[in-house]
């Protein structure tokens, strides 16, 4: 059953992208990502242009991500001030974001940047990922404990000027770390079409030392905002959201999740960060193959995705 996606300008099968949803929701549920990270990539390889990929990726993970920020605040695991902090660095990084990829796809360089982007990320995450893992995996065989981080090894953070309390994070830190940290994150989610949890989180807890309880609720809860602020500069600035197909993505994804999330009940924290770095690295390796692969056409006549 086809259906026609007005954005994208093309003609899709339903229900590809209804299981490509469902998939990546599977995974998102399993691993506890957001998934933007896959699914983007799995987007522009089913051949939706990547300025749509992104944009509508976008919009797919706000309402991916609602449901779980709505949780965690009534579980009071939300730092609302810490996350405003990051909301505020996140929306100043989206707006520079967007106008980046007004500015390459004006110029036809958007794609090569995407997959550069995604190949530099992905890779250097992943094999860090796998490092972790692999190390952590020993040490539980061998009968070790893993070591935890002693506090302190983050002060050059409280060298920095403009301090706040975070009381519900427990900390009295420069506001500057996680205002770049936002805007970092809001730079990725415009340019690749991603959360940003897999850097967000990690920041959290390993410079801010944010306790770990509530790294996952105040990410989600600055990740809705920023992705909805960029879905609508997407929009409105390079009109390059589909609405029909982020539904399709939306509807798989929520089915996909629920039996994720039972299926990572039965596997162990190390076992979960192996799959999903060797996860990470496999969708590197595939976009960096594209980079380098002899496409099937060498010389094409047909105009550039929004050209006249």
């Amino acid at each position: 059953m086809n259906f026609y996606l007005p954005i994208a300008e093309m003609s899709v099968n339903i229900f590809v992208f209804l299981g490509m949803g469902g998939a990546v929701g599977f995974l998102s549920g399993l691993f506890g990502v957001g998934g933007g990270f896959l699914m983007t990539p799995l987007l522009i390889f089913s051949g939706i242009p990547p300025a749509v990929a992104v944009g509508t990726e976008a919009a797919q993970i706000v309402a991916s991500s609602v449901s779980g920020a709505i949780a965690q605040y009534r579980r009071n695991n939300v730092d609302i001030k810490m996350g405003v902090v990051l909301l505020i660095g996140g929306i100043l990084g989206s707006i520079i974001g967007v106008q980046v990829v007004k500015v390459l796809r004006a110029a036809g360089q958007f794609d090569l940047f995407v997959s550069i982007s995604y190949v530099t990320f992905l890779g250097v995450i992943g094999f860090l990922m796998l490092i972790e893992s692999v190390n952590t995996i020993r040490r539980t065989r061998a009968g070790g404990r893993v070591s935890s981080r002693r506090s302190g090894q983050h002060s050059w953070i409280h060298g920095l000027p403009f301090k706040m309390r975070f009381h519900k994070s427990k900390l009295y830190i420069s506001a500057i770390p996680p205002l770049m940290i936002g805007a970092f994150v809001g730079f990725l989610a415009a340019i690749m079409g991603v959360g940003g949890g897999f850097i967000m989180v990690p920041a959290m807890i390993y410079l801010l030392r944010v306790p770990t309880n509530v790294v996952v609720g105040t990410s989600l809860f600055q990740i809705v905002f920023v992705t909805a602020a960029t879905t609508v500069l997407h929009a409105t600035e390079n009109q390059t959201v589909d609405i029909v197909l982020a539904m399709l993505l939306m509807v798989g994804g929520v089915i996909g999740a629920q039996l994720g999330a039972v299926a990572g009940e039965r596997l162990r924290g190390e076992q979960l960060r192996f799959m999903l770095a060797a996860l990470v690295i496999l969708v590197c390796l595939r976009i960096a193959y594209s980079l380098i692969a002899q496409p099937d056409e060498l010389f094409s006549i047909s105009p550039p995705f929004g050209g006249g």
